[in-house]
């Protein structure tokens, strides 16, 4: 056998994913469509300040990104945060948290999907049927590529990104000649519990770390760069956004309705109308990136919850050829089906809507960092980041406001699953 050939795991996953691949899994993860949203709404809030509460978020995330990381390197699995749960914890809390992250993305993705197309629409005054069967389109071929496998889909995203971070990096540098003093001051125009609300509001671009720690039994050499992986990712995210934001803040592309497309407005600044077709580009590009994470991440948490006996057992159906999981992905399309069409009726709005996978995201990460606490014990560093990103996260969690029951009402499904299936 060659040794270029994939490895394959005891559970049948393949080990395919390797450094590069792993770095534009976590960045593809990350950076959202809070790049195209948030810099403008932060500076809108806190002025100048602004960049404060960017640097703040950009250090503080670094130990939650490292945790993940180090468990991942530790304790490669398919279940990702719920296998470090269940290793920490026992069972019953890592069923909950592997079933909060996987009705996560089920809402999360086809939010994402829209929001791409919604940028587009912005251009070519699409109507809302036309956005919503371009967002089947982003789904449909991100569901796709994860049947072939993370190695088609990892390389994939390896391009995706490379292209994401070519696009801003080139959106910083056309806003240069721009760039004013002025812009500047005053620099705290709302005062400075202003700029601690805006860093509130930029904890929702950092998300993304426990995604990819659900493809971990398919990282090469999982030891070595899981937490390289999280290092490189973790530095080219924070320095991404940071110069975003700086720029949006030195252009002074914010403020009375030009906040939710500062991007667009700070590159059309130099390049013109061609600025609008860039940040659309850009857009669909973190919008794919982003959900072929989660959609790989999600079906992978459902294949660990069915072999664990927690999931119907179709969710661990593997394809034949390929050894993927599309039994959750099978599960994944369906709920992609339903929540498009709940959102195409008026039914629920993506405000409404987008606040759900928020809190299971953030009760996720939650159990992940309880889990670290003790999984890391015997290293001073891992302990230490551990704790917190734990003290972060909860004190973050009541500003979620109703949607922080989310997470409740699944626990309160589980337990009286739990109760119905004993004799």
């Amino acid at each position: 056998m060659s040794q270029s050939q994939p490895q394959t795991t005891a559970s049948g996953l393949q080990k395919t994913l390797s450094l590069p691949q792993i770095v534009a899994l976590y960045i593809g993860a990350v950076i959202g469509s809070g790049v195209l949203l948030i810099p403008g709404l932060a500076a809108e809030m806190a002025g100048p300040a602004s960049i404060l509460a960017w640097l703040a978020m950009s250090i503080l995330v670094i130990p939650m990104a490292i945790t993940m990381g180090l468990l991942s390197a530790r304790f490669p699995d398919a279940g990702g945060v719920s296998h470090f749960v269940r290793l920490a914890y026992g069972d019953r809390l890592a069923n909950m948290v592997g079933w909060f992250f996987l009705l996560s993305p089920p809402i999360g993705a086809p939010i994402l999907a829209i929001t791409g197309a919604n940028y587009v629409k912005a251009i070519l005054n699409w109507n809302d049927a036309q956005v919503f069967a371009t967002a089947a389109v982003i789904l449909l071929t991100v569901l796709i590529m994860n049947i072939f496998g993370m190695h088609i889909a990892g390389n994939i995203q390896t391009i995706v990104v490379a292209l994401i971070v070519t696009i801003l990096l080139l959106s910083i540098g056309a806003s240069v000649p721009h760039v004013s003093a002025a812009n500047f001051t005053p620099f705290a125009p709302h005062g400075w519990v202003s700029v601690l609300q805006a860093a509130g509001l930029l904890f929702w671009c950092f998300i993304g770390w426990e995604a990819v720690t659900h493809l971990s039994e398919e990282f090469v050499d999982p030891r070595k760069n899981a937490i390289r992986g999280v290092l490189w990712s973790a530095g080219v995210v924070a320095l991404l956004y940071f110069g975003v934001a700086f720029m949006t803040v030195a252009t002074h592309s914010y403020g009375a309705g030009k906040s939710e497309a500062s991007l667009s407005l700070m590159v059309q600044l130099t390049l013109g109308p061609v600025g609008g077709w860039i940040v659309a580009g850009t857009a669909l590009f973190i919008c794919i990136a982003t959900a072929n994470a989660y959609v790989g991440a999600a079906a992978r948490t459902a294949y660990a919850l069915a072999k664990q006996g927690n999931a119907p057992r179709w969710f661990g159906k593997l394809h034949p050829k390929y050894n993927t999981p599309t039994g959750g992905l099978l599960f994944l399309t369906l709920c992609f089906i339903a929540v498009l069409s709940v959102l195409y009726s008026g039914v629920l709005s993506l405000a409404e809507l987008i606040t759900l996978p928020n809190a299971t995201f953030f009760a996720t990460y939650i159990g992940g960092c309880f889990a670290g606490i003790k999984l890391l014990k015997d290293s001073k560093l891992g302990k230490a980041f551990a704790w917190v990103s734990l003290v972060v996260t909860v004190a973050l969690y009541p500003f979620l406001g109703w949607s922080a029951l989310y997470p409740l009402v699944i626990v309160f499904i589980i337990l009286l699953a739990e109760k119905k299936k004993k004799p």
